[in-house]
Formats: C-alpha cells, sequence, structure tokens
C-alpha cells in the first residue's frame, strides 16, 4: 500500500483501509471481448448459494430506478460528498477498491448470487487486468473512479487533481466503454479541489464509506456499530495472505442477512 503524504488528508483514521497492492491478472489485456457470452442478472436468489458458504439465499433487492441526487448545499459546482445512503430499503452497498485483485472465481461468485457490486478502479494498479473487469461489468457490476495514479488528492494543485480524476475517465471510457458518475478518492483524502475538480470532470458525488470490513471485522466511521440500511461498505483491505476476496464477501453478506438486509446497486440510488 502507498503510504499517504502530507497533512492535508481528510478522514485520517479510515485512510488506512483501502488496498494498493499489484498483482498479475491471467487473462490480463483481454478488453471488452473478454465480456463475449456473459449476460447480467438482476439481483436475485442464485442456486448456488451454499456452494459459497450462505446458508439461505440473498433476498432480492428492492427495484429502485436510479435518480439525481438531491441538491447539494454546496452547489454544481462542487461535487457532493457521501458515506451513506439515506433510504428505508433493507439494502447495503458492496465497494472495492483499486482492482488489484483478480480472482476470476469472484466473477463466478457475481454471477451465481447474482450480486451487484461497485468497483472503484485506480489505472495503474487495474490496467493489466482490464478484461477480468470487462466480464464483472457484464453482469452488471458498476465501474467506477478512483484516479489514474493513486496519489491522495487533498493538498494537490487543482491541475494535478483534475488530471488524476479526468485521466481516469478517460481510461475507463478507451478500455471498458464506460463513463463513471461516482469518484472514490484515494484514502478517503479530499477537499474542496478535489469536489471542484471532480465536478468538472463529470463526476455526480465523491463516494467514501460507514463500514469497512478488516481483518478483525467490520469497523464503522460513525453512528452504530452494525450495519443498517443505506451502508456503503469498502470490502478491503487486499490481503495477499489472508482470506479471499469471495470469503471477505461472504463475511459480509452474512452479517448483512443477520440484520435482514439484502445487497443494492449503488449506481441506483446515486
Amino acid at each position: 500500500m502507498r503510504r499517504l503524504r502530507g497533512p492535508a488528508a481528510v478522514l485520517a483514521p479510515a485512510l488506512l483501509l483501502a488496498g494498493c497492492a499489484q498483482s498479475v491478472d491471467p487473462i490480463e489485456r483481454l478488453g471488452k471481448k473478454a465480456a463475449e457470452g456473459v449476460h447480467p442478472h438482476a439481483t436475485a436468489p442464485g442456486p448456488g448459494y451454499r456452494h459459497w458458504g450462505l446458508t439461505r439465499p440473498l433476498a432480492r433487492s428492492p427495484v429502485h430506478p436510479a435518480r439525481p441526487l438531491a441538491e447539494h448545499p454546496g452547489g454544481a459546482a462542487l461535487s457532493p460528498v457521501v458515506d451513506h445512503v439515506r433510504t428505508r430499503d433493507p439494502v447495503v452497498f458492496l465497494t472495492y477498491d483499486d482492482g488489484a485483485e483478480r480472482d476470476p472465481r469472484f466473477v463466478d461468485m457475481v454471477r451465481d448470487l447474482r450480486l451487484p457490486v461497485t468497483l472503484f478502479l485506480t489505472d495503474s494498479v487495474a490496467a493489466p487486468g482490464y478484461g477480468h473487469f470487462a466480464r464483472l461489468h457484464a453482469l452488471g457490476a458498476g465501474i467506477q473512479n478512483h484516479t489514474v495514479d493513486h496519489r491522495a488528492p487533498a493538498g494537490l494543485p487543482y491541475a494535478g487533481q483534475r488530471a488524476e480524476i479526468c485521466g481516469q475517465q478517460n481510461r475507463l471510457r478507451t478500455r471498458l466503454g464506460v463513463t463513471p458518475r461516482l469518484f472514490r478518492p484515494p484514502y478517503g483524502s479530499y477537499d474542496r479541489t478535489t469536489r471542484r475538480a471532480a465536478a468538472g470532470c463529470g463526476i455526480s458525488a465523491l463516494v467514501l464509506w460507514r463500514a469497512t470490513l478488516t481483518p478483525a471485522g467490520l469497523t464503522y466511521t460513525h453512528g452504530p456499530h452494525h450495519l443498517r440500511p443505506g451502508d456503503i461498505v469498502l470490502v478491503g483491505p487486499d490481503e495477499s495472505t489472508g482470506p479471499s476476496l469471495r470469503e471477505r464477501t461472504v463475511r459480509v453478506l452474512r452479517e448483512a442477512q443477520e440484520r435482514g438486509l439484502t445487497v443494492g446497486r449503488l449506481e441506483d440510488y446515486l
């Protein structure tokens, strides 16, 4: 993981939870062709839930058509910042950062469970394996922006922040055919300049998180120390010797089910 530099970072206690380790993908650089023959699913109970470690099917998430973010006090020139979605729907949102972990079996898990996930990709980390993310995107996974080179934005000049954000917009548009609306600043670091640069790059919202899966379990940046409707969950950090991405995801799913929650598609709510 790259270390956060400088005193300008925001949300310091939570910043080190976003992983950055790089890895080599066996299907690297297959591009959009990697998604051929793969079809997306709506969120619904899948028949293979026991195979993936769940004791019961994942409940179908409510139908929630996407709608614009409510007007934010900062005005249109600044992208708003969210770490929790205001909703009564019994859903949480699973998010993953960087793109270092590219286990093909995670694709199988997303397909079998019809699991909506959101991936915030960093080009310098994810670029060797965009074919893997094309497959996930074909299954309905959201592909969003996490900068070109994973630099902590807070304190950087406007031109530098815009280059990181707009640059990744262009790369994801070229490599995966998507134009992200959401941006997660590396380490959760941002300032007013970040919000202005993000808005200038076409970003609707900066997305942080209220809950993070760590080796010790779920931790929370504020509020109740349990999952609640609308929580944005960061499934991390990357661990080369710890539980797999699949195992960590199942851990969150089990806790969500214990709370009577299922998984929603973040892009439908923001």
